[in-house]
């Protein structure tokens, strides 16, 4: 299957031909990893909303979702999230260097959150 663009008929299918876990024996594994997405989406939103970042919580989920479907992540994450969180999300994978260069070059880094990052 060929897949030009993610939509929402196509993207689980894209999400399990990536989906690497040598650890993961059912189906039930495999929705706990794409859970992620949602517990991150959440994360964000909490903080646009005047929240706390939990910059700890949210490298902790991006690991886990680059480690289980790879490069395949980041379209993922651009499809799973609304462009108010895209500012955000380049920023932290700026950092954990695993944003595409030359990919959606209109998306701002959060100066802000970067100058968090580069505390830790």
């Amino acid at each position: 299957m060929k897949f030009d663009e993610l939509n929402e008929s196509n993207y689980i299918l894209f999400a399990i031909k990536h989906y690497e876990n040598p650890h993961c024996v059912t189906r039930d594994d495999f929705d706990e990893d794409m859970k992620r997405f949602k517990y991150l989406k959440r994360l964000l939103k909490r903080y646009l909303r005047r929240g706390p970042l939990r910059i700890h919580l949210i490298i902790n989920h991006l690991i886990i979702l680059y480690n289980v479907f790879g490069e395949a992540a980041t379209p993922l994450l651009f499809f799973k999230f609304e462009q108010e969180y895209w500012g955000i999300l380049k920023t932290f994978l700026v950092y954990l260097n695993k944003y595409p260069i030359g990919m959606l070059p209109e998306i701002d880094i959060q100066e802000e959150i970067l100058e968090h990052l580069e505390r830790i």
